[in-house]
């Protein structure tokens, strides 16, 4: 896996950025260094201007790359998915089980992320932390319904999509496919979150994670 990881290239919808970020050495830094200001200060917090202060460099050069903090988060976010699609395809390959395959791709998108040295400018663990705590600020905004006809959110949606058809290889008779896959992936998230944060009002701890939860729910729910 690390060998196919090396040699892959994270396609971004060329929309969301003015200039793309893997063409420079300079946008590898804003990608890599915005991931670590937007993990220490939050990103309500975080600006351009934070951010070419810490890289040294002026504040216009990284708004060639995007015109706002809003674009390099749907941008941060649309690159995790992607590199979570890839994982995904990964495990389930060659798994004719679909059972099993479920299971695969609920440990994908609901495991504890770890750091993966082939992409030198991306911390994944420190991405999935941000992804957990910020992702909902993508598209919980005004300009939702337009920047999902500008194709900002594909990505996230063929990850479920691809689950929903896995769903219903399991249970083809189960009517809520999308609407358990949607919880599924977004709820890893805010699983995370209520471990990490509030965590009388989560099952999850040190030895109960959200793989575990998910995964037995979608035992208990799908006729298999």
């Amino acid at each position: 896996m690390k060998t196919i990881l090396s040699s892959l290239r994270i396609q971004v919808n060329d929309k969301i950025y003015l200039k793309d970020p893997e063409s420079s050495v300079l946008g590898k830094k804003i990608i890599k260094e915005g991931i670590l200001l937007i993990d220490e200060i939050g990103f309500d917090c975080f600006t351009f201007k934070k951010l070419g202060a810490k890289i040294g460099s002026n504040e216009s050069s990284l708004y060639r790359y995007f015109e706002n903090k809003h674009k390099f988060l749907v941008y941060l976010s649309s690159w995790y998915w992607s590199w979570i699609e890839y994982k995904m395809l990964l495990a389930t390959t060659n798994v004719t089980c679909p059972m099993e395959q479920l299971l695969k791709a609920i440990a994908v998108i609901t495991e504890k992320i770890k750091d993966d040295d082939a992409t030198l400018h991306v911390n994944e663990s420190i991405l999935n932390k941000i992804i957990i705590a910020e992702f909902t600020k993508t598209f919980l905004t005004k300009e939702v319904d337009e920047e999902n006809r500008e194709g900002f959110f594909t990505i996230y949606k063929r990850i479920i999509n691809r689950m929903v058809d896995i769903v219903t290889m399991v249970d083809p008779e189960y009517p809520y496919p999308k609407s358990l896959v949607s919880n599924i992936v977004e709820g890893g998230l805010h699983q995370h979150f209520l471990r990490d944060h509030l965590q009388t009002i989560t099952n999850c701890n040190e030895k109960i994670s959200p793989t575990d939860y998910y995964s037995d729910l979608v035992k208990r729910v799908l006729k298999h």
